[in-house]
């Protein structure tokens, strides 16, 4: 087949109405279905697309089509749509894989015009309202075809993938739902546990979170229904790395225990094996997640932290000043003051820019604190 003119996206929330977003910006002609009604009405008016016919039986089938819907709905919207002849391939957009595969087979879907996927892209909120054209840009999206998957129809995925500005990574449907335990699955359910514990904090506890605990609960805010819809797909993989991550953290609180027993003199010592290895860890894994740029360790840069007031276009001026420095921001991260007009914009970039940009910054008048 050429190149993708005309879609069909299955599922109006958040991943399916970004992928239609993003191909609407390349001019392809884009037909939406949903089951909720004010979804699909609210996708559409979001220039997402329009309402797919669903009576146009005799309609030529579209260059391809997204199933963006549940795990567990996959297989039968899959078949439903093979048997309407809505497309000439078919891919998904579930997060877990393996099951899906298994499911869709005993459904007596085709499998050579389905070629499995998964776009390494979301947020903490959901629905039509949340998406984004932009959504998948620079990210990972898991390609998993099947060997019955038709070469045509993996291209076709490929092509879809890259109007989506994404990069595709291609894996087997088991070892991507073990990845993704890894990386997405059994993180969201740390985050919840530590999430979870704020419920025993009082306000004044809690007015002194900093950026650490947003960092570390901020995909909590995930919809637990949908959640639940996930990890009951992916339940082996998942619980094998909290089993994992629970026996760490056992062995740090008890090493704790017993630095608390020993009292002063321990505390002052070297720390206990299991928290010191632990940490070490921790800096280690954290160094193997990759940088924007992709590829293998993360670079290190370099962060200057810079007050500036909570008021508009205050990062707007910022961003400005590093420019006309001649300084690329690598990434920034934002620390509020509680009560305070104001914040810390942390800036990252390269080592060897710092002090440049640090000076600049300083004769524009910033309070600069590297």
């Amino acid at each position: 087949m050429g190149g993708i003119e005309r879609a069909v996206i299955v599922g109006a929330g958040l991943i399916g109405t970004s992928i239609a977003l993003a191909l609407r910006e390349h001019g392809i002609g884009v037909a939406l279905s949903d089951p909720d009604a004010a979804a699909l009405r609210l996708a559409c008016e979001l220039g997402a697309g329009t309402p797919l016919d669903e009576d146009a039986a005799s309609a030529r089938p579209a260059d391809i089509a997204v199933i963006a819907a549940p795990p567990s709905a996959v297989p039968a919207v899959l078949r439903s749509a093979q048997d309407r002849s809505l497309a000439q391939v078919y891919t998904d957009a579930a997060s877990v894989k393996d099951g899906v595969v298994a499911a869709a087979e005993s459904a007596g879907c085709d499998m050579a015009t389905f070629v499995p996927g998964h776009p390494m892209g979301g947020g903490e909120r959901s629905g039509p309202s949340a998406a984004r054209s932009d959504l998948f840009l620079g990210r990972s999206w898991a390609l998993c075809p099947t060997g019955k998957a038709d070469p045509g129809a993996i291209a076709a995925v490929r092509e879809l993938i890259r109007l989506c500005g994404a990069e595709p990574v291609l894996i087997g449907a088991a070892a991507h739902d073990r990845a993704v335990a890894l990386v997405s699955h059994a993180p969201h359910v740390a985050a919840a546990a530590v999430a979870a514990r704020l419920l025993e904090g009082d306000e004044t506890a809690l007015s002194l979170a900093g950026q650490g605990v947003r960092d570390v609960t901020r995909i909590a805010g995930g919809d637990p229904r949908l959640w639940w819809e996930i990890l009951s797909h992916n339940s082996g993989p998942v619980a094998d790395v909290l089993e994992a991550v629970a026996a760490d953290l056992a062995a740090s609180a008890a090493a704790l225990r017993e630095t608390r027993a020993d009292g002063a003199a321990r505390a002052a010592g070297e720390a206990p094996e299991e928290v010191r290895g632990l940490l070490e860890r921790g800096v280690s894994g954290r160094g193997r997640v990759p940088g924007k740029h992709g590829g293998g360790r993360a670079p290190e840069y370099a962060v200057v932290p810079v007050l500036i007031p909570d008021e508009p276009n205050s990062l707007g001026r910022l961003f400005l000043a590093a420019g006309e420095a001649g300084v690329n921001i690598e990434d920034v991260r934002l620390d509020h003051s509680y009560g305070l007009p104001l914040g810390v914009a942390q800036l990252s970039v390269v080592p060897e820019a710092a002090e440049r940009l640090a000076r600049v910054l300083r004769e524009r008048g910033y309070s600069v604190h590297a």
